[in-house]
């Protein structure tokens, strides 16, 4: 597949971090774990910040789904659950992403969710659409694969592999879909990695963090709560990573998400980066403030209740 060149200043230019309210769209396995639903309810909560205009289920397959599609069926359906717990009218906001991964890096996958993708890069040019991804990547590589121009026009987001330096990046979001993240990574398009090992891994909270400022927050609090607890059955001494919210926060207040530009690395057949200093530029996250991007959840649910 052959993507428009986007210059260095022009790339560079569309990732400085956003100084004004974003519009973004969010691409989510939202039932294969518990931190996805975390992540919808901060973009929800935070419309000063973030113009959300679409949420897109993606596929996934583990032991909470019988395969891709099932896994984007689960998670479509939860995202539903969310937004009635939260009162939000879902008509036109919520669209099935792909039934499956992709196959090779040139075929997509048609879906409503890469259409919707497409259609809104390409409707308001005047600014970004920042594409906030916290799963399997294939809905956003399908969307590049139908319109490569779209590059000219958005900004992804992604919560996906391990840090560069990390020995591999067999990550959940990045394995379950090589062929999608090479895409994405080849593209040039404009591109956020949040690493998950050493980085957002830094987003742990407790059970008795959540019964303080979650429980008793509406239904979508006290289902936050219920969902967390069921996770783990000891909570003695346990503590969850909330991994997603690191997406949603980069876009709320980039400084609480440090990050750097660096060349974009290139993704091995062994899941692992290899690297190029002659390839474009991206931009990586190297640590979280954990206790401001909580705060900032934790505040909104209370202002929202």
């Amino acid at each position: 597949m052959n993507f428009p060149i986007l210059s260095e200043s022009k790339r560079i230019e569309m990732l400085q971090p956003p100084e004004k309210r974003a519009r973004m769209v969010l691409d989510t396995d939202t039932y294969n774990e518990i931190d996805d639903q975390f992540a919808v309810v901060h973009a929800i909560l935070s419309p000063e910040q973030l113009n959300l205009e679409a949420i897109y289920a993606a596929p996934f397959h583990n032991n909470r789904s019988s395969g891709p599609s099932d896994g984007m069926e689960k998670s479509y359906d939860e995202i539903l659950r969310l937004l009635d717990f939260l009162n939000v009218g879902h008509d036109g906001f919520v669209y099935r992403g792909s039934t499956e991964f992709l196959s090779d890096k040139e075929t997509p996958i048609q879906s409503d969710a890469a259409t919707d993708m497409v259609d809104r890069a390409t409707a308001n040019t005047d600014e970004p659409l920042y594409v906030v991804a916290v799963g399997a990547i294939t809905n956003v590589a399908s969307a590049l694969l139908l319109e490569p121009e779209i590059i000219k026009n958005i900004v992804v987001v992604w919560l996906g592999g391990n840090p560069l330096y990390w020995s591999h990046t067999k990550e959940f979001n990045l394995a379950q879909d090589i062929q999608a993240a090479r895409v994405v990574l080849d593209s040039g398009v404009p591109f956020v990695h949040l690493p998950a090992r050493g980085v957002v891994s830094h987003l742990h909270t407790t059970v008795p963090e959540m019964e303080r400022h979650v429980q008793g927050k509406g239904k979508i609090g006290d289902y936050l709560v219920e969902i967390f607890k069921d996770y783990h059955k000891d909570h003695f001494g346990w503590s969850k990573v909330i991994w997603d919210i690191s997406a949603t926060a980069y876009l709320v207040n980039s400084s609480w998400v440090p990050t750097e530009l660096v060349h974009s690395p290139i993704l091995t057949d062994a899941v692992t980066w290899s690297f190029d200093n002659n390839r474009h530029l991206m931009r990586v996250a190297t640590s979280v403030n954990r206790d401001a991007i909580f705060r900032d959840l934790f505040l909104k649910l209370q202002q929202a209740n």
